[in-house]
C-alpha cells in the first residue's frame, strides 16, 4: 500500500523548482533540507550546487559555486537514516554533547555540529583539513579541496604513488592528539591528496576524554599503517602510535628506502 503524505508536509512548488534548479534528480531531498539550502543561497553563502563530489550512506558532499568566483564544499547529512543511531557512542561519550535523549533527526544534526566543531579545532592547530565556514541543521559548508573545480584525489586511488604521504598524515594525527582530539574514522578513503594530504570526514571525532578514545586512535593509526604496508612502506604500529602520542620519533629514511625498493621490484 502506498504511503500517504499529508498536504501539510508535501513539498511546495517552490521546493520542486529549487530541486530542478540544482539538477539533482538522482538525490532525494526532504523539505527541511531544501529549505535550509534555500536559506543559505538567500544569504549569499553560495549560488548553486553543481555536482556531487562524493556520495555515501550517511551524507553526500557537493561542489557549490560562489557568485564572486571559486567553489565551496557542501556536505548534506541524510536525515532519513538509521545508521546514526548505531553510532551514538561517538556522541554519548563526548562531553561537548552530554547525555540526552534525541530523535533520529536530532542525532543527525548533532553529527553535523560535531564535525563543524572538530574542523574548527583542526583549523586552530594547523591540521590539514577543510576549513569550516558554517553549519545549519544537517548542512555543513566548508572549504573546497581541489584545483580548478576538480577535487583532490582520495588516497586509496593513488596506490604505490601514495607512499610519500604517510609522514604527513601521522604528523596531522599527532597535532590532533596534542589538541585533545581523535579523528576516530581514519582510513585511506578519508584522506585527500593535493600538495599535501588532507584529513576529511570528522563527524565521528572525539575528545581524549571519551572512554574509547584510545581504541579509536589505535584503529586510526592501524588503518593507515596497514594501508601503506600494502604498498611497501612498512612501519611498526607501536612506533607509529608512540609518534602520534608525542612519545617517539618516526624511523626516518629507512622506511622510505624500503618503499622505494618495493616499488622498483613491482616495476
Amino acid at each position: 500500500m502506498a504511503r500517504k503524505v499529508s498536504k501539510r508536509k508535501r513539498p511546495s512548488r517552490d521546493d520542486f523548482l529549487f530541486k530542478e534548479r540544482f539538477k539533482l534528480e538522482s538525490e532525494v531531498f526532504d523539505r527541511s533540507t531544501l529549505l535550509t539550502l534555500s536559506k543559505l543561497i538567500g544569504k549569499g553563502i553560495f549560488s548553486t550546487l553543481d555536482n556531487p563530489i562524493s556520495t555515501g550512506k550517511e551524507a553526500n558532499v557537493f561542489r557549490a559555486s560562489v557568485e564572486s568566483g571559486g567553489f565551496l564544499a557542501v556536505k548534506i547529512y541524510k536525515l532519513e537514516t538509521t545508521r546514526f543511531m548505531r553510532r551514538k557512542e561517538y556522541l554519548e561519550g563526548d562531553q561537548r554533547f552530554g547525555k540526552f535523549r534525541r530523535t533520529e533527526r536530532e542525532f543527525v544534526t548533532a553529527f553535523a555540529q560535531k564535525e563543524y566543531k572538530n574542523l574548527q579545532i583542526c583549523e586552530k592547530v594547523g591540521v590539514h583539513a577543510p576549513r569550516p565556514l558554517l553549519q545549519e541543521k544537517n548542512v555543513l559548508v566548508m572549504e573546497f579541496l581541489g584545483e580548478g573545480g576538480i577535487p583532490y584525489t582520495p588516497l586509496n586511488e593513488l596506490g604505490p604513488e601514495s607512499v610519500s604521504q604517510l609522514e604527513g598524515i601521522l604528523m596531522d594525527l599527532r597535532k590532533l592528539y596534542k589538541a585533545g582530539l581523535v579523528h576516530a574514522d581514519v582510513s585511506e578513503y578519508n584522506v585527500l591528496v593535493g600538495r599535501k594530504p588532507f584529513l576529511i570526514d570528522f563527524g565521528q571525532g572525539v575528545l581524549l576524554s571519551h572512554p574509547h578514545s584510545g581504541d579509536y586512535l589505535e584503529r586510526d593509526v592501524g588503518n593507515i599503517v596497514k594501508y601503506f604496508s600494502k604498498h611497501g612502506f612498512g612501519m611498526d604500529l607501536g612506533v607509529a602510535l608512540r609518534y602520534v602520542k608525542g612519545e617517539g620519533k618516526l624511523p626516518g629514511k629507512a622506511g622510505k628506502k624500503k618503499a622505494e625498493e618495493g616499488k622498483k621490484k613491482k616495476e
